[in-house]
Parts: structure tokens; C-alpha cells; sequence
């Protein structure tokens, strides 16, 4: 996985609400000092003026504070004081909502605390206010990965690769381990599935469903193959599916004395009921 950093600048926008409150204001201020005024053309060519510089001013001044608040936040992240720099980014967001990097920086620092959710939900809106930003997608991909969404994962790499093929830490790492990831995900759903295709075939025998004779060799064959299967249940019941190194898949046995032990019974297993 690609070294935990704080490398990306990008331009912010303002909240709305602060806005909405900076216009607020100026409407207060506006009805208090210009009641009583009659009106004059070149003053209120002046006003509009000045309301247009102040909210300026306002802007630069919530972008300003925002960006001091994500350097802040960042320097706290490489501190290893990750709650106060998630902290500090919710303060940003407040001023500036539509900045993807914020989020992106706080999906980090959520999957290094574990908080796999609201690490995926971060990454979204990163994503969703730049869409064209391969690391954006590759913080989304990883954050979908520790919430063991595999295949979305595969997904938002393979998107990340489009938009920028020649970075290899996709290729090499982010992708090959989603690979890996979702072929032992598909060999363990496939395990289950013969799990519990084997016990429905244990309760559900069909010859236990027939009536034989006790002293005919039916009984015996019977026996024998309800036998096999209880022992093949066995088996699948303390095997696991693990993948090497090498990205290989092995079925490995968990339980212990291994399945050597677990021979498969013969008919010498059993006998007739006269021989009892």
C-alpha cells in the first residue's frame, strides 16, 4: 500500500451558510443605516459596491481559514493524533464543503482508527466533488476494502487505473490485492456452499427414506454412503480456504489431528443384523 501522506493542494469553495449569514447581516446592517435616507442614485451604486468587496473579503477569509485548518489537521495526522486532525478538517468542511481533499484526508485517517463506515462515506464525497481524481478513487477503493466490499473495491481501482494508467502502486498493490481478495472470497462462498449441500444430504438421506431388509447386503450400502457423507462433512467443517504469498489458493485443515485421521469407512465397518 501506497505511504501515508499529505502531498495535495486544490482550490475550495465557501459554504453556502456562511454566505447566506455574511448577506444576512449586510441586509441588518443595510435597513438600520440607510432607513432614513432618501435614496440618492450615486450612494446606492456605492453600497451595492461595498457589499460586493466585503463579500469578497469574506470569501478569501473563509478559504484562507480553511486551508490553515487542513494543515493543521495534516500535521496533527503525521503526529499520530488523528482525532484532532479529523477535528480540525470538520472545522474546514464547515467553511468549505465542496473540498474533496478534506475528505479524502479524513477517509485516510478513518481507516487507520478502524472506522470502516464513515471511512467509505468520506471517500465518497471526495470522489463525488472531483470525480476525475484518480486518488480520490484510490482512497475510496482501500476505505472499501477494510468494509470488505471486495468487488466494489475492484471497481474503484479499475477506475483509478483508467484515469491515471501509469501509476503502478494501483497496478501492483491496490488491484492485485482486490484480485486476491475476490478469488478467496468466491472459493470460501463456494466451500459453504458444499457445506451445506453435504448436511442437507445427511438429513435428508434417501436411504434412510427406503425400507430394507436387515439381513441384505442394501442395509450395508446404505450404511456406508450416509457414512461417507458424514465424514465428508467433517472434513468440510474444519478446512479453510487461505491464499499464499504467491496469490495462490490452498484449502488448509484447521481442526486439529488433520484429515488423514478421517479415513473413509469400508463396509468391514459394519454388518449384517444376524451377525449381532
Amino acid at each position: 500500500m501506497a505511504s501515508f501522506g499529505w502531498k495535495r493542494k486544490a482550490g475550495e469553495k465557501v459554504s453556502k451558510s456562511a454566505v447566506q449569514q455574511f448577506e444576512a447581516e449586510e441586509e441588518r446592517t443595510k435597513s438600520t443605516e440607510g432607513g432614513g435616507d432618501g435614496g440618492g442614485g450615486g450612494e446606492g451604486v456605492d453600497w451595492l459596491h461595498a457589499v460586493k468587496r466585503r463579500r469578497q473579503v469574506l470569501l478569501e477569509d473563509c478559504a484562507a481559514k480553511s486551508g490553515r485548518l487542513k494543515d493543521e489537521g495534516a500535521l496533527l495526522a503525521e503526529q499520530g493524533r488523528h482525532w484532532e486532525a479529523i477535528k480540525k478538517w470538520d472545522e474546514a468542511i464547515h467553511l468549505t464543503p465542496d473540498n474533496p481533499l478534506l475528505y479524502e484526508m479524513k477517509s485516510q485517517v478513518l481507516t487507520i482508527l478502524h472506522e470502516v463506515f464513515p471511512a467509505v462515506k468520506a471517500a465518497e464525497m471526495a470522489v463525488k466533488f472531483r470525480p476525475l481524481w484518480w486518488e480520490g478513487w484510490q482512497t475510496l477503493g482501500r476505505a472499501q476494502l477494510n468494509l470488505g466490499e471486495v468487488d466494489l473495491a475492484v471497481r474503484s481501482f479499475q477506475v483509478a487505473i483508467h484515469l491515471r494508467p501509469s501509476e503502478r502502486v494501483l497496478w501492483q498493490e491496490d488491484l492485485e490485492w482486490a484480485w486476491r481478495l475476490q478469488k478467496q472470497q468466491v472459493a470460501t462462498k463456494e466451500k459453504t456452499r458444499q457445506e451445506e449441500e453435504t448436511k442437507e444430504q445427511i438429513l435428508h438421506a434417501p436411504e434412510l427414506e427406503q425400507d430394507y431388509d436387515f439381513e441384505s447386503d442394501e442395509v450395508l450400502a446404505a450404511c456406508v454412503a450416509v457414512a461417507e457423507r458424514q465424514t465428508h462433512y467433517e472434513e468440510l467443517k474444519k478446512t479453510t480456504v487461505v491464499m499464499d504469498t504467491e496469490g495462490n489458493l490452498k484449502t488448509v485443515v484447521s481442526g486439529e489431528g488433520g484429515s488423514e485421521e478421517a479415513a473413509t469407512p469400508s463396509q468391514e465397518q459394519f454388518i449384517k443384523a444376524r451377525g449381532l
